[in-house]
């Protein structure tokens, strides 16, 4: 008799706590062609659900299908709950829409901040307000590239995210605004030429960012999840990809060593310092899983700096 094809053959599914190994359910002639949609609670919303073929691996996409998966007749799949989730746009909304707001507050000294007679009153150098307008216009770019520029694949993330991101976000918002709108306020050390220089790195690599921001939305259509290997445009600013697989991280470094030698703050330094760390550890990442993805994938690239890291 003719042997059954194991690619069509119909497949039993158990579902197990990832955490207690309980058997959750039990699925009996699952077509192997199916997605792992379909195997979704009911009980949570689909986000919050992750299944895996170990109990400790990486999340298998809804996608996915049991034919293309290293699984027998019958598949043993792990259930994991994620937790509230919240969208990223609403997350990117939340944690840019609060700096802005923030600052502002110090700029304009509102009361209780300075002190009564320092209400409302204006700071006298002219770099102070330059700062202000230069930290508006940065958050004020970020919402919008959040609302008409960014393409999300994954479309939410953990709940409890958004208290630790607005945590950091915001606080160092009202630290630096805090001492760079103080009445008390000193210019930077070589006064005109500095803030020049410094808004020069800070306007080019806004622009750098933004240019690549829009080439990577161009990647990947709407409504799709396609990855693709990113290569330089006719953008000049794109051209930082032949040196670097995340040059946004690089030009968002940039930007804020622009605005920490303009205003020459401590805080402003120590937030470029821990958004460079935090970025360097996503670069390094995408970096990896570009190199796992792509076996053609330009070797001459680092992850963030141009032949060091």
């Amino acid at each position: 008799s003719k042997h059954p094809d194991p690619l069509h053959t119909l497949r039993e599914v158990e579902i197990l706590d990832a955490k207690t190994r309980e058997k959750l359910c039990f699925l009996d002639k699952v077509g192997p062609e199916h997605g792992l949609h379909w195997a979704k609670d009911p009980q949570w919303y689909p986000a919050r659900q992750s299944l895996r073929l170990d109990p400790k691996g990486k999340s298998l996409k809804d996608e996915d299908v049991l034919q293309k998966l290293p699984v027998g007749t019958t598949a043993t799949l792990y259930f994991r709950d994620l937790g509230a989730q919240i969208s990223w746009v609403t997350v990117f909304l939340t944690e840019y829409a609060g700096p802005l707001f923030i600052y502002l507050l110090f700029y304009f000294r509102v009361p209780f901040i300075y002190g009564h007679k320092y209400d409302f009153t204006s700071s006298r150098h002219t770099v102070v307000h330059l700062a202000c307008i230069c930290h508006s216009f940065h958050y004020v770019k970020r919402l919008l590239e959040t609302l008409f520029v960014h393409r999300f694949s994954h479309g939410t993330m953990p709940l409890r995210n958004i208290f630790k991101n607005c945590t950091y976000y915001w606080g160092f918002a009202a630290w630096m605004a805090y001492y760079i709108n103080h009445p008390l306020y000193t210019p930077p050390t070589y006064g005109a030429q500095q803030v020049k220089l410094a808004l020069a790195i800070f306007v080019i690599c806004q622009l750098g960012n933004f240019s690549i921001h829009m080439a990577l939305r161009d990647l990947r259509p709407a409504g799709s999840k396609t990855r693709k290997i990113p290569y330089p445009t006719k953008n000049p600013f794109t051209w930082l990809f032949l040196l670097v697989s995340c040059p946004n991280y690089t030009y968002e470094v940039g930007s804020w060593i622009g605005f920490a030698i303009m205003t020459q703050c401590l805080p402003v330094a120590l937030f470029s310092l821990v958004g460079f760390t935090q970025m360097t550890i996503w670069a390094k990442g995408k970096h990896r899983s570009y190199l796992k993805e792509f076996r053609d994938y330009p070797p001459l690239r680092m992850p963030i700096i141009p032949f060091l890291l």
